[in-house]
């Protein structure tokens, strides 16, 4: 479906070097999102040059702003159709992944896609806020990433209760970032976060991606995350 040269080109642009393996899953990858997309909704983003460009190139931005250690735990927040982790995990499959979404049609679409890419990955049918207090899930991952258009403000309440206490908080984001961060800043400091980098990219067709990595310096105290509607009714935002 999609074209494998032009994968590989723009792989190897962003420094990858794919192997026929790789290539082969992500046509696979291309192939069941548009297939499972006329049952359920994944992505708006079915033409196969955007699908390179749009959801793998940009998904392994990630490994870019932040390569992630040797096996490392990795905790993808409201994943959807598996992006940015599982483009991630193709190009580094020791990464121990865990998929996380809120629809159960998503996650049998990504049971059946990372069994059939060979990818073992830990696919969990939740809500960040339902179980970022859990013992099985608080503060047990090396790294947790979201791409997701909620404001970074209340990402970080979704995905730092799940990062260790040294780990990272990785967030992909719309280019122009600079007034979200001011505005996250509290809140980021407030659940134990410190920004360690700002990352952007330009890629073919002029778009754009700002990648935050937010270091977990110290543990979230225990009240977060708090419940969705106050997450959104009451954003955790300096009061002075």
């Amino acid at each position: 479906m999609i074209n494998s040269d032009f994968l590989a080109r723009e792989m190897e642009a962003e420094g990858f070097a794919p192997t026929e393996n790789q290539l082969e899953k992500f046509e696979r990858y291309a192939s069941m999102l548009v297939e499972w997309n006329e049952k359920i909704n994944l992505t708006a983003i079915t033409k196969p040059d955007e699908i390179v460009i749009k959801h793998f190139i940009d998904s392994l931005l990630l490994l870019r702003a932040f390569p992630l250690p040797e096996s490392a735990s990795l905790i993808d927040v409201g994943t959807g159709a598996g992006f940015p982790s599982v483009p991630a995990a193709i190009v580094r499959p020791d990464i121990r992944l865990t998929l996380m979404d809120s629809l159960n049609k998503r996650i049998t679409f990504l049971e059946t896609l990372t069994g059939a890419l060979d990818i073992p990955a830990h696919c969990v049918h939740a809500r960040a806020e339902e179980v970022g207090g859990k013992e099985e899930f608080r503060e047990r991952y090396d790294a947790a990433c979201a791409r997701a258009v909620a404001h970074l403000r209340e990402l970080s309440e979704y995905c730092l209760p799940f990062v260790k206490v040294g780990g990272v908080f990785i967030a992909l984001k719309g280019y122009e970032i600079e007034q979200e961060l001011s505005e996250a800043s509290f809140a980021i400091k407030t659940l134990g976060g410190k920004v360690e980098s700002v990352n952007k990219f330009t890629l073919p067709g002029d778009n754009k991606r700002a990648i935050v990595v937010i270091r977990k310096s110290a543990p979230t105290p225990k009240k977060y995350p708090r419940p969705s509607g106050k997450i959104k009714k009451s954003p955790l935002q300096s009061r002075v």
